[in-house]
C-alpha cells in the first residue's frame, strides 16, 4: 500500500508539535491545577489561577462541599481584528469542588489570592459521632 504524504502548509508543522506535546493540551488548561496538603490540624489547598482577577473568583460551601468558581475573559474587543493561527489562552468559567464535611462552615475557611495562586486553609474538625440510642425490646406475657 502506497502512503500519500500529508500536504503541509506553513502552519501544520507548528500544529503537529502542539498536538503531540501534552503541555499544550487544551484539556489541561481548563482544569484548576490543585495541590492539597494535610497538616496536623488543617488542610491547605493551593489552586493555580493565572490570569484570573480576585473579583472573578467565588468560593462557597454547600452540602459539605467547598466549591471554587472562577471566570476569565481574555478577549479584548478593542484589539485589531485578525486571523488566529493558534489560540491557546483560555477564557470562560471553570470550577472545582472538594468534600470538606458538614461541620465546616464559611467562617472556618481562610482564603487568600496573590500572584494567580488561590490558597485555602480548612481546619480539621472531629466528626460528631451520633451516640446510638439504646433500643429496648418490650417483653410480653
Amino acid at each position: 500500500m502506497m502512503m500519500i504524504p500529508k500536504k503541509r502548509n506553513d502552519f501544520n508543522l507548528l500544529e503537529d508539535m502542539f498536538e503531540i506535546d501534552p503541555f499544550f493540551s487544551r484539556e489541561s488548561s481548563k482544569v484548576m491545577q490543585t495541590d492539597i496538603e494535610e497538616k496536623h490540624d488543617k488542610y491547605l489547598i493551593t489552586i493555580d489561577l493565572p490570569g484570573y482577577e480576585k473579583e472573578n473568583i467565588r468560593i462557597d460551601i454547600e452540602d459539605g462541599y467547598l466549591n471554587v468558581y472562577a471566570k476569565v475573559d481574555s478577549r479584548n474587543d478593542e484589539e485589531e481584528k485578525g486571523k488566529f493561527v493558534r489560540k491557546e489562552r483560555y477564557f470562560g468559567e471553570c470550577s472545582r469542588s472538594f468534600y470538606v464535611g458538614d461541620d465546616i462552615t464559611e467562617t472556618d475557611v481562610k482564603a487568600s489570592f496573590k500572584n494567580g495562586i488561590l490558597k485555602l486553609e480548612i481546619p480539621k474538625k472531629e466528626e460528631k459521632k451520633a451516640i446510638p440510642e439504646k433500643k429496648y425490646i418490650e417483653i410480653g406475657d
